[in-house]
């Protein structure tokens, strides 16, 4: 299961996105950050986990979307690999 988050603010490096994601997942660990610039207006980063547990990725998604994150509101979903 991979996690996509949308509308990142675009000065955020990898490094803040991964800081981001694990305080509110330490369980997960992310093995792959692909980021998609589109046009730049709403900048988004796709990640996979290792070894997730049932139901931890969906769980994640939930808490995250809607947040309000360096001024931005995230859109945040799962994805199947």
């Amino acid at each position: 299961m991979k996690l996509w988050i949308g509308n990142i603010a675009p000065d955020t490096t990898d490094d803040e996105i991964r800081a981001f994601v694990t305080k509110y997942a330490p369980d997960l660990e992310i093995t792959k950050l692909l980021r998609i610039e589109g046009d730049g207006s709403r900048p988004a980063a796709e990640l996979e986990f290792k070894d997730t547990p049932y139901g931890s990725v969906e769980k994640i998604s939930m808490r995250l979307h809607g947040m309000h994150w360096k001024g931005r509101e995230l859109y945040v979903q799962t994805m199947a690999r």
